[in-house]
């Protein structure tokens, strides 16, 4: 690997401790989340998160602070070098991105342009 290249994907301790509650917490027996981007939302493109049952061919698999995040293929060029977190407040939750890619974010912070 070069060690230029940035990270896949990294996870804050947040982010990690809500993937593992998900899972700890699915009704069927699941290994990690995928997550992929898909066209909607007011900015263009918006994350989608799903349970793993089994890795799919060509998925980047990302293995941080003992959980597993896998990467549809068709969002690794929108997710690449991003940093996954997640927040909770008052109001929200929900797991949020810093997104080198993103050119744009709309206020809601649930979908991005590149």
């Amino acid at each position: 690997m070069n060690a230029l290249a940035p990270q896949m994907l990294t996870l804050t301790d947040a982010a990690a401790d809500q993937v593992k509650r998900l899972i700890d917490d699915s009704d069927t027996p699941v290994i990690g989340l995928r997550v992929s981007v898909s066209s909607k939302g007011c900015s263009g493109l918006s994350y989608v998160f799903e349970y793993v049952e089994e890795k799919k061919n060509l998925e980047e698999e990302v293995e941080s602070k003992g959980v597993k995040i896998f990467i549809d293929p068709m969002a690794i060029m929108f997710i690449m070098g991003s940093e996954m977190d997640y927040k909770q407040d008052r109001l929200q939750s929900g797991f949020v991105f810093n997104n080198p890619n993103a050119k744009n974010v709309c206020g809601c912070g649930e979908s991005f342009s590149v």
